[in-house]
């Protein structure tokens, strides 16, 4: 059984749940039925949701989904398509933020970040 103590609002929540522990040490946690990489990430969704009750931001989404690269064949061998995708999206003042709550930047965020600055996106890390 999982305890997600939650400071600011001064609620226990309990869960079934069986999480696997994270190769980065971060523990996952649930909350409401929805699966957190870490307790920073599921503070930060907390913060953005009072944001969105305070109509300071709108739209807000988790685990927002880019393509940075379509699939493809070669040689007849099906190559799958690159994805990032993104802890948070919403809207402030009609700008669209992407973010990541970074624990660990490894090689293959380091690339997706540049590939994402390609298209055009910016990546706010926290």
């Amino acid at each position: 059984m999982i305890v997600m103590n939650n400071l600011k609002y001064g609620k226990t929540y309990l869960t079934n749940q069986k999480i696997k522990k994270n190769k980065y040490g971060n523990k996952k946690c649930v909350y409401r039925g929805m699966i957190f990489a870490s307790k920073k990430e599921l503070g930060y969704y907390l913060a953005l949701k009072d944001l969105e009750k305070q109509g300071k931001i709108t739209d807000l989404k988790r685990q927002v989904e880019f393509e940075l690269q379509p699939s493809f064949t070669f040689n007849g061998k099906k190559i799958r398509a690159i994805k990032y995708i993104a802890d948070f999206t919403y809207i402030e003042n009609d700008k669209l933020h992407i973010v990541d709550t970074k624990g660990v930047r490894t090689d293959v965020y380091e690339l997706k970040k540049k590939m994402m600055m390609y298209k055009g996106y910016e990546i706010e890390e926290i």
